[in-house]
């Protein structure tokens, strides 16, 4: 356990509440890239399984809530984008 880590992960856990709201009310994808967004659930995962394998310690359940937060924001982006095309209609 470190705590740069442990600092980084609250300040990245910290900031994901700000984007999921701003997905959720904007109604819209502009300005996300859910490549970005599969990459840092990629790292979170990352983070996941190095704590199992190698130094569990509850810095995971961290990672698990960021993680959960960027799939909320993958499954907003998604959701927009159904909205975006049926308002094209």
């Amino acid at each position: 356990m470190s705590i740069f880590e442990i600092v980084m992960l609250v300040c990245f856990g910290a900031a994901w509440p700000f984007a999921l709201y701003q997905s959720y009310t904007s109604r819209r994808t502009a300005g996300k890239s859910v490549a970005f967004l599969y990459i840092v659930l990629a790292g979170y995962a990352a983070g996941i399984m190095h704590k199992v394998l190698y130094n569990l310690d509850f810095v995971i359940w961290l990672y698990m809530a960021n993680g959960i937060m960027v799939l909320a924001e993958i499954a907003l982006y998604y959701r927009n984008l159904n909205i975006e095309k049926y308002e094209q209609r």
